[in-house]
């Protein structure tokens, strides 16, 4: 009989700042057909306690694949850092590819020199509210998320005129991830509501950039590190 296989998992830091700082731990098992059975991915996820792991299924011979996105507690249809890190990982891997397939849709993807860009629809990130502060220290001075339930972007202008932002990211899911080092989609609903491009700076270091585009797509950019990937 021939031995299961065994999960093929890398680690990458997502968002990360220009000094190498910040970026969100992302896992990706590589190979999604190892753990096929939803509720041993949902509770792998758990395990592992990233923000969110990415089951990539069907990949391979020039597909891209398709994208299962998991919290340590919910089944997200679209998430930015997981497609960002994914994409990186898969260039990578010699593997670089036009479009990512999660549940929301077809998701362009783009590079350009460190930075991995992807692009998704504002309706594909409903339910992430934004709070504005007066002032960066504002932002920086709460001691942990504001009462009340579901995801919460607090964001401050650090200079409206050059479109820079300092952000923090609160889920409220009750999953054990207090706060988000770095949020794609919610950086996405923030440049919706705004309507300019944005160089979010979140966390203890990462940077988020932004880009709306005609059609109504909004682009997001950043460099990926890996922390440990599979031989």
């Amino acid at each position: 009989m021939t031995a299961p296989e065994a999960p093929e998992l890398h680690v990458v830091r997502v968002f990360c700042g220009t000094d190498g700082r910040g970026g969100n731990p992302l896992g990706v098992v590589r190979n999604g057909a190892a753990v096929p059975d939803s509720a041993a991915r949902q509770a792998l996820a758990a395990d592992l306690g990233f923000s969110e792991t990415v089951f990539l299924d069907g990949a391979g011979g020039g597909r891209s694949g398709t994208l299962d996105i998991r919290t340590p507690s919910v089944r997200l249809p679209f998430a930015g850092h997981p497609l960002v890190g994914t994409a990186w990982l898969l260039r990578h891997l010699g593997q670089p590819v036009a479009a990512l397939h999660p549940p929301a849709g077809e998701v362009p993807v783009a590079y350009e020199g460190e930075a991995v860009w992807v692009r998704g629809r504002p309706e594909w990130s409903t339910g992430r509210r934004t709070r504005e502060c007066a002032t960066v220290a504002d932002v920086e001075a709460l001691p942990g998320p504001p009462p009340g339930d579901g995801p919460l972007y607090v964001w401050a202008w650090r200079d409206r005129g050059a479109g820079t932002v300092r952000a923090r990211y609160f889920p409220r899911r009750g999953d054990g991830i207090v706060e988000d080092e770095a949020t794609g989609a919610a950086a996405l609903t923030l440049t919706h509501e705004l309507g300019r491009a944005l160089d979010v700076r979140q966390g203890t270091g990462s940077r988020i950039l932004t880009r709306p585009h005609a059609d109504g797509t909004i682009a997001l950019g950043g460099r990926v590190l890996p922390v440990r990937t599979a031989p």
